[in-house]
């Protein structure tokens, strides 16, 4: 019997199977498909991320340095606000795909026994561990664990099999590329899609991301939004590897069961005025492997307590900071005016804007 059988290898899991492989756990994880692969995540991320991948994977993995944003409450060619560091990067664009294969092998050379192209069919939870059934090329098998880690994504078959409630609420996200090199150092936000935003990320010589998300009730519309935003940027001839996906927003009130928790998307871990959970996924991922014993499930108390202390409060501000994204235009810019220019904030943590280092940007000026 393993310790831990963990359901999904993109990031959160495979930091979930390193960590607690480290600790000395056993650990098993399954990947239903390619590692990495369907791509349906951006590739933009703060740069607290290469606090989570093995040393010497930052230049391999890094595309291009990010120094500010301009936020637009118009299409292309519209008035920008400008939001940046002068002095260093506040961000990085990433190989997206090739961040989950290196995690998966920190994985795997930390001990976990990683598998990919292995579906996990069925969870049969009980006092004392847990059952999975588990499909791959080689055939059927049962797997037993003492306890299973759900990072199955946004539509999580553990999060069904284990009852637990869903996210508050699922966007739906479109991005592609232009393989056209851009080395720009500023992305672009358009506040122009009801209930979220679009965005233009510049990855060097990968060239450049363009993605999209709408609030539910905009479903049907995503896919023609997207078309007339990448048309408005003149590069709908040269847009492909395009992909769509489900954005959670908002944890819910139980991501633990008796011998079974929730990471990352399948948790809705993620940042309400971004959609990204990357770096909340992995941070939730180390408290886990810190708080949870196999052979407690009284532990799972522990880890809900301190995943919300951690991360709770971003999550609130997050919120917030997404209602502004409806608000009237001259409200919208009326707020920007106030903070644009040298910032101090982190992408991931909001509740940076109350930080000494933003009240230095916004006061030194």
């Amino acid at each position: 019997m393993y310790d831990f059988a963990v359901v999904g290898v993109g990031p959160p899991g495979a930091r979930f199977a390193r960590r607690a492989a480290e600790r000395g756990h056993d650990v098993v994880a399954f990947e239903r498909g390619e590692i990495g692969k369907p791509l349906a995540c951006s590739g933009h991320v703060s740069l607290d991320v290469w606090e989570y991948v093995p040393d010497g994977a930052r230049e391999r993995l890094r595309e291009n340095d990010v120094y500010g944003a301009r936020f637009h409450t118009g299409g292309p060619g519209s008035d920008a606000h400008e939001f940046y560091d002068p002095d260093r990067p506040v961000s990085n664009a990433i190989d997206r795909v090739e961040l989950d294969k290196t995690l998966a092998r920190a994985a795997a050379d930390a001990g976990a026994d990683v598998r990919d192209g292995h579906t996990v069919t069925a969870v049969r939870e009980g006092p004392y561990g847990v059952e999975l059934d588990v499909h791959s090329a080689d055939g059927d098998e049962t797997v037993s664990a003492r306890m299973v880690a759900g990072c199955d994504g946004p539509r999580s078959r553990v999060r069904e099999q284990l009852a637990l409630p869903e996210p508050d609420e699922f966007l739906h996200g479109v991005l592609a590329f232009d393989p056209e090199p851009d080395h720009d150092d500023f992305v672009d936000v358009h506040l122009t899609v009801p209930g979220f935003f679009a965005w233009r990320i510049p990855r060097g010589d990968a060239g450049v991301e363009y993605g999209l998300a709408a609030t539910p009730d905009e479903t049907g519309d995503v896919a023609a939004r997207f078309d007339e935003f990448v048309a408005d940027y003149g590069v709908a001839e040269r847009i492909e590897r395009r992909c769509s996906g489900l954005i959670p927003i908002g944890p819910p009130d139980r991501v633990t069961a008796t011998r079974g928790f929730l990471l990352g998307d399948a948790a809705g871990m993620t940042k309400p005025f971004t959609g990204g959970g990357i770096l909340y996924g992995m941070t939730a991922a180390d408290i886990a492997a810190e708080t949870i014993d196999p052979d407690d499930p009284t532990s799972l108390d522990a880890f809900e307590d301190a995943w919300r202390d951690e991360l709770g409060r971003d999550i609130a501000l997050g919120h917030l900071v997404r209602k502004g994204y409806d608000a009237p235009e001259v409200v919208q810019r009326a707020g920007m005016r106030l903070f644009e220019g040298e910032i101090g904030v982190h992408m991931d943590r909001p509740s940076t804007l109350f930080s000494r280092e933003q009240v230095k940007a916004l006061f030194g000026r």
